[in-house]
């Protein structure tokens, strides 16, 4: 049995299974597809916005002083998203924060396909719903090409993270990836996903 179990510690984070279909990518066929065709006028079903990849980035500038915060930062990371992550490193050094260059100070992970489709409903059906107060995420962070950024101040809302034995709170931005032409087609499929939006009020100008 110890053999055994110094054999599983080996293998690392653990991968999941990839065999059945994910249920947001039956959903996509099913559901989406038809819902979008009528909403936007598409001619044809390549005309419809996908959702490409999902980019998960999490910096830890802390490193510097303790290497041990990114072993744990990364470890973290890849028990939320299920698959291998890549250590990113400074690309230029800073004196006044005492980083030099080719320094690690962040994890980041790029999930397609399943992996992609699971970790979206994971995010929004169980971890979005633990956010403190939580009503909705902006729908200002577009960047005009059709793909959004969330940023997450706590890793500890995703269910994969036992918030007591957690030594440092870590955040990340999560960037979806879509096809889409536009913002508002971008949201549109977003939305379709579960991706719970609130639409910010404009500031009002102040009258003197």
């Amino acid at each position: 049995m110890a053999k055994e179990k110094k054999q599983e510690e080996k293998k690392g984070p653990a991968v999941r299974d990839v065999g059945a279909p994910a249920r947001l990518a039956d959903k996509y066929k099913k559901d989406i597809v038809p819902a979008m065709m009528k909403q936007f006028n598409y001619k044809n079903v390549m005309q419809v916005p996908k959702l490409e990849k999902i980019a998960v980035n999490i910096g830890v500038g802390q490193s510097t002083q303790d290497a041990k915060l990114l072993d744990i930062a990364v470890a973290e990371l890849e028990l939320i998203v299920g698959q291998k992550v890549a250590v990113t490193k400074s690309k230029k050094a800073i004196s006044n924060f005492k980083l030099r260059q080719g320094l690690a100070i962040g994890a980041r992970v790029t999930l397609r396909s399943k992996m992609m489709y699971e970790f979206l409903d994971r995010l929004v059906s169980l971890a979005m719903p633990q956010i403190r107060d939580f009503r909705g995420i902006s729908d200002r962070s577009f960047d005009g090409r059709g793909n959004y950024t969330l940023g997450i101040k706590e890793q500890i809302i995703f269910p994969e993270i036992d918030a007591d034995r957690v030594t440092k709170i870590n955040g990340m931005d999560i960037t979806f990836v879509t096809t889409a032409q536009t913002d508002m087609e971008a949201m549109e499929l977003l939305k379709q996903f579960g991706v719970p939006f609130v639409k910010r009020e404009q500031p009002v100008a102040k009258v003197s």
